[in-house]
């Protein structure tokens, strides 16, 4: 029986709730030690069989059964309890994505150590033991001045054990002190630099700033690449850390950290945290200690942030918020921005969207007025957008096996000669995506996974960009034997610098790609090089497309532009649009006349049209009539289930017997299943079934009846349930 309680309760409770942070049905109850103090939301190391694991002693409620047969806590962890609000956090989430509670809360505290590495220290209280021993005045002479140790040192200088230092405790001649970590950051200051702001973008913090201290809200700020959408939300932080609040910004990649790590630096006098996956253990469980103990002020960081233990955040911001990025593709399947929102309904703070192309969804809200909706018109001081310009490849004379245009090259070598910078962007990486034998026609093929392999000559290596699975390039075709015959098929960013070197063989190129060697420091370093002119030409993927300033750039050219309008995907459009004037708006943003080239095959495409004339409402109009003919969000809702295994017979049968237990409704239909188009992925088949419902079905509810009613799957089998899917692969 489990009856619900406050946290002071707990504390004196001899059992309570433990939610493992493990793949389990319920949480588990345990007896809690006499001389063990816990609250609710604590983090506790308990036993679980025959191992120990870490759980969070939950909110809902606590055991008053018979506690004889119950194991025992083991540990409470030196640091802040979860709040009730995290907790209803975790619970929010794991019900919307279907995943369970305590891989969600694992999320919340994945930065602790399990053995919790912070040394215990000693130090003298004045107290004198009552029997002098040879050992404890060795020691006592060893701490009779006040200093603090390390227990493992002073066991050392004192040469006792540490069941001499126990005694000590015991009768209060030492006292057991964990010293307070320095800041990894210091506090901003809000007044460090006052930007002078345009008029346009002082209406729009006119507005925001009284939201900040009246709870939830959700403020989008749109506006064109350069109008100032930073300062804007960088001035709104200054109003929320005079409230005392923490502030949390998040970003769809760490690229364009910093960027914003040195702008935040000239607004406010230091930098922030930073949170991503780069930083080592140690200097994440140090940084997430600060965040829940509340020393941190701010936070900039990926989507895991979102998951941090915030003592008192004020504000979230989403920069980029329509970054397919922000959604969680393995794992616990979450998309940060809906999740931030939710976050701050629940904490009662506001949230601010910023994006100069915003989603399709976040439009409607704003223009539906759930959401509060501000446009910056124009770029900050008045300096002028590129002007944009397709070029039908259609009717270009390109050399084969070259992919530039006469008037892209002729474009690169006037930028050159007024020592300005040109970008060519690119949304592939490596050298081709595609490697095949002249002779047989055989193309070399991902042994676990639907991709052909892509080449990347630099490092004379075949890469599978969905498993990382890596060969040596191969010398002769392991279909026909014949050698020296294999050759690249398309560009990629290295193919695309091959070219341009051999065109312009004097210019500093630098190639920019999620895969560049050296990890976050090096592409840090590249990015200052860049912005210092230290490179006259970079030739990027979509890595350079956003959040980044480069005051020499006046010539963007986009290779392939209508890429990714071939995909079967109903955001093909949308994305398209948004990537390509991201990449276009890097352009001339301190004053230089630029010009954005776009080379396609399909010139008179709507997406390409509407960059052209620069009429991104009329896009967006087109593109918002045609979901709401048809239900497709933010006018209805999808949630995908992916089933996979290692036997395609086995994973296609439990997918048909799942499409075969759907519920009967008039708002739900369930389409499916079938083969995902990318069928094996490491060596699992995959077949997807797609739920599309009306704007209020429960889609959850519908899929637990599906599930709760098919045949138990084997072992063998993984079943995921995707939540508004942003990838129908």
């Amino acid at each position: 029986m489990v009856s619900s309680v406050t946290s002071s309760e707990a504390e004196v409770c001899s059992s309570v709730v433990v939610l493992l942070l493990q793949a389990v049905s319920s949480p588990y109850t345990y007896s809690v030690p006499s001389d063990m103090r816990v609250g609710l939301g604590s983090i506790v190391r308990v036993p679980l069989r025959s191992r120990t694991v870490l759980g969070v002693v939950w909110y809902d409620s606590v055991y008053t059964g018979d506690n004889l047969k119950l194991r025992p806590i083991e540990y409470v962890f030196d640091c802040p309890p979860l709040s009730q609000e995290m907790c209803e956090f975790i619970k929010w989430v794991a019900n919307y994505t279907f995943s369970s509670m305590g891989l969600v809360a694992r999320m919340v505290v994945s930065a602790l150590s399990e053995t919790e590495k912070m040394e215990e220290k000693i130090q003298f209280t004045g107290i004198l033991p009552r029997i002098n021993t040879a050992a404890r005045l060795r020691v006592l002479n060893e701490i009779k001045d006040g200093k603090i140790w390390g227990k493992r040192n002073l066991m050392l200088a004192s040469q006792v054990s540490s069941h001499v230092i126990d005694g000590l405790k015991e009768q209060g001649v030492v006292k057991k002190i964990f010293e307070v970590a320095s800041p990894v950051v210091e506090s901003p200051n809000p007044n460090f630099f006052l930007p002078t702001l345009d008029q346009n973008q002082k209406d729009v913090v006119e507005q925001i700033m009284p939201l900040c201290s009246t709870g939830f809200s959700v403020s989008l700020i749109s506006g064109v690449t350069g109008s100032g959408k930073t300062e804007v939300y960088l001035e709104i932080i200054s109003s929320v850390l005079r409230l005392g609040k923490q502030v949390l910004i998040l970003l769809p990649e760490i690229s364009l950290a910093s960027a914003i790590l040195d702008r935040f630096q000239k607004r406010f006098g230091v930098k922030p945290a930073e949170w991503h996956s780069s930083l080592s253990a140690g200097m994440r469980e140090k940084i997430w200690r600060q965040i829940a103990q509340g020393t941190i002020s701010v936070v900039v960081g990926v989507r895991s942030a979102l998951f941090l233990p915030f003592k008192k955040l004020g504000i979230i911001v989403i920069d980029e918020e329509h970054d397919i990025s922000y959604k969680q593709e393995d794992g616990i399947l979450y998309n940060a921005r809906d999740m931030s929102i939710v976050r701050g309904k629940i904490e009662s703070f506001p949230v601010i969207l910023v994006s100069a192309t915003p989603s399709i969804e976040s439009r409607v809200n704003g223009l539906s007025g759930r959401y509060h909706f501000f446009h910056l018109s124009t770029r900050y001081h008045n300096s002028a957008l590129p002007h944009l310009r397709v070029i039908d490849m259609r009717d270009q004379a390109v050399e084969r096996g070259k992919f530039l245009s006469l008037e892209m090259l002729n474009s690169i070598r006037n930028t050159l000669e007024r020592d300005e910078q040109a970008l060519l962007f690119l949304n592939r990486r490596g050298y081709a995506p595609l490697t095949l034998c002249q002779v047989c026609g055989h193309r070399i093929k991902c042994p676990y996974c639907s991709c052909w392999l892509v080449e990347h000559r630099f490092r004379k290596k075949l890469h599978c960009h969905q498993c990382g699975y890596v060969e040596a390039y191969p010398q002769s075709c392991a279909a026909c034997g014949t050698s020296g015959k294999m050759i690249a098929c398309g560009p990629g960013v290295e193919r695309i610098a091959e070219e341009v070197r051999d065109y312009f063989p004097l210019a500093r190129i630098s190639i920019l790609s999620s895969d560049l060697d050296g990890g976050i420091k090096k592409l840090r370093l590249q990015l200052e090089a860049i912005a210092k002119g230290e490179f006259d030409i970079v030739i990027g993927t979509q890595l350079v497309a956003k959040g980044h300033n480069f005051p020499r750039m006046s010539l963007v050219g986009v290779i392939d532009g209508d890429l990714g309008l071939a995909n079967a995907d109903l955001r093909s459009s949308e994305r398209t649009f948004q990537l390509l004037s991201q990449v276009t708006g890097r352009a001339g943003r301190f004053g230089l006349k630029s010009i954005g080239l776009i080379q396609a095959y399909q010139p008179i495409h709507p997406v390409m049209q509407a960059l052209i004339s620069g009429d991104a409402d009329s896009f967006y109009e087109s593109e918002i009539r045609a979901r709401k003919e048809v239900g497709l969000p933010p006018f209805g809702r999808l949630a995908a289930v992916i089933v996979s295994g290692k036997k395609c017979q086995e994973v296609k049968k439990y997918a048909c017997n799942l499409k075969e237990k759907a519920p009967m409704s008039s708002d739900i239909v369930v389409f499916g299943p079938a083969e995902a188009p990318l069928f094996m992925v490491r060596g699992f088949y995959r077949f997807r079934l797609l739920i599309h419902g009306k704007r209020n079905s429960n889609l959850q509810k519908f899929f637990a009846y599906m599930y709760d009613n098919t045949p138990k799957k084997s072992n063998s089998l993984r079943v995921q349930f995707d939540m508004d899917p942003q990838s129908f692969l």
